[in-house]
């Protein structure tokens, strides 16, 4: 007897049993499970019984599983096998996802993503999803014009993000460009776009370079009367050029003591680059004086809440404000990189040398990743002549050129 949607419904497995099939008509039965109810048709081809799923129930109701078994019966009479044929139809569907934006977009997501830090895959993917699906995701791959890129790009525009909407433009280029080289599309069309925005005007982070005045920050952070993790932390933060993101998830495990240098990974670095901070003595005797407090965790310079999380990113920032420095004109965290970079330049100092302690990034990536100890002799003599310099001038010495080393 032919089910019913009743039936269908209440149906169970019987008690002591795994499953239980229910019969309906010409081969197509319910499969009920202890987890679920699945539609099959059972089929013969070429003298062997085979098997189609025809979906789950409440998903696929009875009557909606009748028409599959009957479509898939006259495939049967025209001697074609249902089963291939849904595998071939669920290969064009994919195919068909795959050459749209997004489906070429999502494939090079996860290309990329192995050799990406979380972060910066996490960055990408919700800028696709948030300002380009929207726009181009569905559109076929090969149809989309440098005007349909430009459309979006020009959207954000508007709205005051011109540096995101260059991140944007490059960011489906690098999309067009893997689609070129994956024969999805012939061309990338952002390479058209190259002056159809509005250039980015590039804010540099607010330093100090004036001797007289850096002398001045230099007494005002001594002077600091924050907690003694945070007084330290602003201490070490000129005497290290290191990324205020870099000097606040500073870890233990990173210093040594003997060797006096500060190594860490390249997964903590922003370029993804192994880096070497040789310490001055000054570096070594804050760093020493921190340990009595902090040497037991994880963390150089934890958060006041918990060790087992980092300082929180803006407190130097916070400190700075604190001494009456405005961190927007005057001098910011990450300021301290560009004072260092433009008063050693000043004195004569090797650009490679100032580059590679401020773990700019190199031209050649494979070069980058062997050379993170280059110049390292020089680098040690410079981060002390530029540590006695700031000592100079916080004790008000006259200003003098720093003693350069080779």
């Amino acid at each position: 007897m032919a089910l019913s949607d009743a039936k269908v419904k209440v149906a169970k497995v019987p008690k002591g049993k795994t499953q239980c099939k229910l019969a309906d008509s010409e081969g197509m039965y319910l499969l009920v499970t202890l987890t679920g109810k699945h539609w099959k048709l059972k089929y013969r081809l070429a003298g062997k019984e085979r098997s189609l799923s025809l979906g789950s129930y409440p998903d696929v109701t009875l009557k909606q599983a009748r028409i599959k078994k009957d479509a898939a019966k006259k495939l049967l009479d025209d001697g074609i096998d249902p089963n291939q044929a849904k595998k071939a139809d669920a290969l064009k569907k994919k195919q068909a996802r795959a050459t749209t934006f997004e489906g070429v977009a999502r494939e090079w997501l996860e290309k990329k993503s192995p050799a990406w830090a979380k972060a910066t895959y996490e960055r990408n993917k919700t800028r696709l999803e948030k300002h380009i699906f929207p726009w181009i995701g569905s559109l076929p791959i090969r149809d989309i014009e440098p005007i349909d890129v430009l459309g979006l790009a020009r959207r954000i525009e508007k709205k005051g993000y011109n540096e995101l909407a260059h991140r944007i433009k490059r960011l489906c280029g690098q999309v067009f460009r893997y689609g070129v080289a994956c024969q999805y599309v012939k061309s990338d069309p952002t390479r058209d776009l190259a002056d159809a925005l509005a250039p980015v005007v590039v804010k540099h982070h607010a330093c100090l370079t004036d001797p007289k005045e850096v002398g001045a920050l230099m007494r005002a952070i001594q002077g600091y009367t924050g907690t003694h993790t945070v007084a330290c932390a602003l201490q070490l933060s000129p005497y290290v050029f290191l990324r205020p993101k870099e000097l606040r998830t500073l870890e233990w495990a990173y210093i040594d003591f003997d060797k006096k240098h500060i190594h860490i990974p390249a997964d903590k670095m922003k370029k993804r680059v192994q880096h070497i901070v040789p310490l001055s003595k000054q570096c070594i005797a804050i760093l020493k004086d921190i340990q009595q407090l902090n040497g037991q965790g994880k963390y150089v310079f934890p958060s006041i809440r918990t060790a087992a999380r980092p300082m929180s990113e803006n407190t130097i920032n916070v400190c700075l404000q604190k001494l009456g420095y405005d961190t927007s004109k005057e001098q910011c965290a990450h300021g301290f990189r560009g004072m260092a970079s433009t008063l050693l330049h000043e004195q004569g100092y090797d650009t490679d040398v100032i580059e590679r302690q401020l773990s700019h990034k190199e031209g050649n990536a494979v070069k980058a990743a062997y050379n993170h100890a280059r110049h390292l002799p020089q680098r040690k003599a410079m981060m002390q002549a530029w540590a006695d310099y700031l000592d100079g001038l916080r004790s008000g010495a006259d200003v003098i050129p720093i003693k350069r080393h080779g």
